[in-house]
């Protein structure tokens, strides 16, 4: 970014659950919002998701200048990017709708503006085909829910995206404390995504099969692989699972077995039976919990982690990949 414009004022195009974290997450770094959306209400649900996230972010420590007053919002598109130095896009996951919204983008923006998606699926390279101009500044950059919280970012370039957009927008994700990955190439649902999506076909598969209930299942997941997972990713475990002799050890004592499992591993079909036993398991675990509750829990829990791993990053005994849940 050394050879750019510094990036101070960002644009939010779409204010619904992931708009709105990444809007909380950019004001208490300290940066300028203008934020767009024409649905009904959006600038209310806006600021009060905004003014609830902010205890959270007190916590984990705001930035010189952060404020919740530096937020604007207009339902101009044309309005919210004026003057942008990055826009971060976050519209609905149909690639008609991003191909036209591109091209506006690609009109109405100078060269040097960044263009980042949140796309959790869509690959760039579909979506900036209808940039005629400078397809080069379009690039993903899809969070991990909530942003304001979670630090993984996915950075996954197009074909016609420049090294250059590469670097600008890792630059700038890292400035803000976000931990990024950047793909060498693009696949459907990029990366975490494709490593939740492995995971839920053997838990629906096994609630599915009888095997175990939704409650149990979960509780296996967040009381056992979850822990480690929220510190080490899974080679870094599995080299801890080889004691002394590390990942060769692993290999050489639980290729066998391992493989042996991926071959009766559950390929379940989501019928609508299937999805209702599901729900029903789901809705018996959640008891007389709310949406917020369990948000409220799960905000609680990552807070203190990340408080945690914060913690020990700084001591210099670690450099950990960022947090995915």
């Amino acid at each position: 970014m050394s050879q750019n414009k510094p990036i101070r004022r960002v644009a939010i195009i779409g204010t619904g659950v992931i708009g709105a974290s990444w809007a909380a997450l950019f004001l208490a770094k300290g940066l300028d919002v203008v934020a767009t959306d024409v649905a009904p209400g959006a600038e209310a649900a806006l600021r009060r998701f905004v003014s609830l996230a902010w205890p959270a972010l007190e916590r984990l420590g705001l930035a010189s200048g952060a404020s919740q007053n530096r937020l604007s919002f207009t339902p101009a598109l044309a309005d919210a990017i004026k003057d942008a130095d990055l826009v971060q896009e976050n519209g609905p996951e149909k690639i008609e709708f991003k191909k036209t919204l591109y091209r506006q983008l690609d009109e109405l923006l100078h060269p040097s503006v960044i263009i980042a998606s949140s796309s959790s699926g869509l690959t760039m390279s579909e979506i900036q085909s209808a940039c005629e101009l400078h397809p080069e500044r379009c690039v993903i950059g899809h969070p991990f829910n909530p942003p304001h919280l979670v630090p993984l970012v996915e950075i996954v370039g197009g074909g016609k995206t420049s090294k250059d957009t590469i670097e600008r927008v890792d630059e700038f994700y890292t400035s803000l404390g976000k931990r990024t990955v950047r793909l060498k190439k693009e696949v459907p649902g990029h990366v975490a995504n494709r490593l939740q999506a492995a995971l839920a076909r053997e838990v629906y598969h096994l609630v599915a099969d009888d095997v175990v209930s939704a409650a149990d299942v979960d509780t296996a997941l967040c009381w056992g692989p979850g822990l480690r997972w929220g510190i080490m990713g899974q080679l870094m475990l599995n080299h801890l699972g080889g004691g002394q002799g590390g990942i060769e050890h692993f290999f050489q004592q639980f290729t066998g077995p391992m493989t042996a499992w991926w071959k009766v591993l559950g390929n379940p079909e989501l019928t609508p039976d299937v999805q209702k036993k599901l729900i029903d398991g789901v809705h018996a675990e959640v008891g007389s919990r709310s949406i917020d509750d369990l948000a409220a829990e799960r905000d609680e829990v990552l807070l203190g982690l990340i408080e945690l791993r914060n913690k020990v990053d700084k001591s210099g005994q670690t450099k950990s990949p960022g947090l995915v849940t």
